[in-house]
């Protein structure tokens, strides 16, 4: 059977080129998660590394002295109690803002993350209240090995705090102006997943330096 050349169909550039592609690019599905939650993962097995050298050294240092002053005759223990309380309870605020923007509740994921800056705000706040009044009475880092270790620990931490602090206000005002849509939780769950780990840390922190 013989076909006309007429009755083909033409050939259209715009239509039937084969399509511009990367060639490695464009056939790498990635890593099996989101390339954002994979990527925190891997900045907090980091942070992880971190807090584990100084709490290593604080161990190391603590079971290599002669004597060890108590916690208890140096340091408001409860009052950093009640803030551990805080930072506890903004723990629970920030899962409930990650699920608000999971469902697309713009205004629940306010409501929550509002919470959580203010609650992170609060214990910042208290940290730096206490140690205004611990530098005013002369305990200064280079008076011995307890508070260098003290201050080298807590505050690496709260620096962390006040940078989960700032993340959640930026997303928080974003939310308020422009409105995270639904498709967009990964952002609010990305910087929720920083945030229990330095609530995390500061529950080790608290028991290792405060209590024992």
């Amino acid at each position: 059977m013989n076909i006309s050349p007429a009755a083909l169909p033409a050939f259209d550039p715009a239509v039937d080129a084969p399509k511009p592609h990367h060639a490695i690019y464009d056939y790498d599905s990635g890593p099996p998660v989101n390339r954002g939650k994979f990527a925190i993962w891997l900045f907090l097995a980091t942070e992880v590394m971190f807090f584990t050298g100084l709490i290593g050294t604080y161990i190391v240092l603590r079971m290599g002295a002669a004597t060890w002053p108590d916690p208890a005759d140096r340091l408001a223990v409860d009052i950093t109690a009640l803030n551990t309380f805080f930072l506890i309870v903004s723990s629970a605020t920030m899962v409930k803002a990650v699920e608000r923007a999971m469902l697309g509740d713009n205004s629940g994921l306010i409501k929550w993350l509002a919470l959580t800056v203010l609650i992170g705000t609060t214990f910042v706040s208290i940290q730096a209240y206490e140690y205004a009044v611990l530098i005013e009475d002369g305990n200064l880092p280079d008076v011995d090995i307890f508070w260098s270790t003290f201050y080298a620990m807590t505050g690496f931490h709260g620096i962390h705090v006040a940078v989960g602090v700032i993340w959640n206000l930026c997303i928080l005002i974003a939310a308020i102006f422009r409105k995270i849509p639904q498709e967009k939780y990964m952002k609010v769950e990305l910087a929720g997943l920083y945030w229990h780990f330095v609530d995390l840390v500061w529950v080790l922190l608290f028991t290792i330096v405060y209590l024992m």
